[in-house]
């Protein structure tokens, strides 16, 4: 078991950025990532405050009204009976476990066991096939799955000789129950101790440009790294926070389980097939949600609806996941009388770049460096700092905590993304000389049009200032004369149809706001192709536009 001093080290940089929530320039100068030898979240931090106390954990309200609560100490006592279980199993510290639940009590308590048992989670969504679960398994070398019983029948088609644990009702054949784990003992004991450079996750990225990367995580890097993303969000002990995010990704661990967790916050979660900001809204008051983050589509569904229906809105609200449109957040500024606060980050990372509550807020900046992290502008070309534009990239000599160790099993990978002694995130961005630090977009997502660099991002913003457009993304589509020109798919907000009639208008709202080498010249209507993350996959677009389309609108023709 790591030394008492470790538990001592985490709490006194947690409660100095609690103490310091509003002074960006003392949290930022003063912070010090804690480094301990020997670290391990669940034993070392969750338990501990887990210690009698009383106060929820973890509340979810099901669809059909129905709620579950579990306070700290039952969720500590639930996780030990879990890890000891799951070690009578034959989980050893090492194996890697693939975890395929939903929004559940037994994806907290399995997350704190693995940890307890010094086990590798390899976090995955129930919208996986078997595709996707040969490759996790087979890449992430899994010794376990621990799946919802009505996945069971997508494992009939991955072969290995992997443990297979059901958390359901219905336990088919060959499956362990994990019920079962309910009758374990609650005294445990761990086998050894944790290191803090440890594994302890490995992610399966997105890929909404190629084959998703396996990232690895440590005991440190996100329990410790997310004292940075608890710092953005605002949280404070006591807080109801509400994060919409999807079991399996990054930001699930980010904001559903380490930073309110750190804080000593309750998680919220409402739990919706199809969504309903009504519903949503009604929750949130009924339970007193005091902090709310959501991914852009999200905000974007919620500015359709009445915001009026929200009667306490949230002390703080952030997104995250892709930059969030200046639109967007004035809207929610007006009904809410709260600014939603942009949060730069990636699977690889905890928050990187953000707008820290209390703090100027500049249209469409997503902030400035988060405590504990060194972020330079590296020239495409030299790879050298200190320019105004250019690669968003973090400086390993200051050696942040919340960064990934690795891709793991792909060396060269790894050593290109840390070339020179810079984590390369692979965004473009601006600085002003304030240090606010505004996003470009992908390095592979911005083109040129008539020699002119275009960012899709301020595009997309654009359009989306046009009450037709619930939302769009812009890809270069190839002109003869310019090399290539915007072309915006949008979908549509309700009450507009698809035609020519809406294009023109669109058409008109774009040259009104953007400058001519900036406008959209081309329009398609539907939906947008995305990953299962909720990432729009702008290459099936790149690809699809190059290929031609019979059912574009052209702005030269309807002019």
């Amino acid at each position: 078991m790591a030394p008492q001093n470790a538990t001592e080290e985490f709490r006194a940089a947690r409660d100095f950025l609690l103490q310091h929530r509003e002074e960006y320039a003392t949290a930022y100068e003063g912070f010090r990532w804690p480094r301990p030898a020997n670290f391990n979240w669940a034993l070392e931090w969750f338990d501990v405050i887990a210690q009698d106390n009383s106060r929820t954990a973890l509340h979810i309200v099901e669809e059909d009204g129905t709620e579950t609560k579990v306070s700290f100490a039952e969720m500590a006592v639930r996780s030990v009976r879990a890890a000891n279980w799951l070690r009578d199993r034959g989980v050893r510290p090492g194996d890697r476990i693939l975890v395929m639940l939903g929004n559940q009590q037994e994806l907290w308590e399995t997350a704190l066991a693995a940890m307890k048992l010094r086990a590798v989670v390899i976090p995955a969504t129930p919208l996986l096939g078997p595709a996707d679960l040969r490759d996790r398994i087979t890449r992430g070398r899994a010794r376990h799955v621990l799946v919802r019983s009505e996945d069971t029948a997508k494992f009939a088609d991955v072969p290995g000789g992997y443990t297979r644990i059901a958390v359901g009702p219905d336990t088919p054949e060959g499956w362990l129950d994990y019920r079962d784990a309910e009758a374990a003992s609650a005294e445990f004991e761990p086998a050894g101790v944790t290191a803090a450079d440890d594994s302890l996750m490995l992610y399966f990225t997105s890929g909404t440009t190629a084959q998703p990367k396996l990232v690895e995580h440590t005991h440190a890097s996100y329990p410790i790294g997310h004292l940075a993303t608890m710092y953005w969000i605002g949280l404070r002990p006591g807080d109801v926070h509400l994060n919409i995010s999807s079991p399996g990704w990054a930001k699930h661990a980010w904001s559903n389980l380490f930073a309110p967790w750190n804080a000593e916050a309750t998680v919220f979660i409402h739990n919706y097939t199809r969504f309903d900001p009504a519903r949503l809204m009604a929750e949130m008051d009924r339970v007193g949600v005091t902090s709310f983050c959501a991914p852009p589509t999200v905000w974007r569904m919620l500015i359709q609806a009445d915001l009026s229906q929200l009667r306490t809105p949230p002390r703080e609200v952030a997104a995250a996941g892709e930059p969030l449109n200046p639109e967007v957040i004035e809207t929610v500024r007006r009904k809410w009388g709260v600014t939603i606060r942009d949060g730069f980050g990636q699977t690889e990372t905890a928050v990187q770049v953000a707008n820290t509550p209390g703090q100027e807020l500049k249209a469409g900046s997503m902030g400035r460096p988060t405590p504990g992290y060194k972020v330079e502008l590296l020239d495409p070309v030299s790879g050298q700092p200190g320019v105004s534009e250019g690669e968003i990239a973090l400086d390993l000599s200051a050696e942040p905590v919340g960064l990934m160790v690795c891709y793991h099993g792909d060396p060269e990978r790894t050593a290109a993304a840390m070339a020179g002694g810079y984590y390369r995130t692979g965004d473009i961005g601006s600085r002003d000389a304030d240090g606010y630090i505004t996003y470009i977009g992908r390095s592979d997502d911005v083109f040129k049009a008539s020699d002119y660099k275009i960012s899709p991002f301020e595009l997309e913003s654009a359009l989306l200032e046009h009450e037709a457009v619930a939302e769009a993304a812009v890809v270069p589509a190839p002109d003869p004369v310019r090399l290539a020109v915007p072309k915006a798919y949008v979908v549509l907000a309700e009450g507009w149809e698809p035609g020519p009639g809406t294009a023109k208008v669109i058409f008109e709202h774009s040259r009104a706001v953007l400058a001519p080498y900036k406008r959209i010249r081309r329009i398609e209507f539907g939906e947008l192709p995305k990953t299962v993350s909720g990432k729009i996959r702008r290459i099936e677009l790149r690809e699809a536009t190059a290929a031609g389309s019979t059912s574009e609108y052209d702005e030269e023709t309807l002019r």
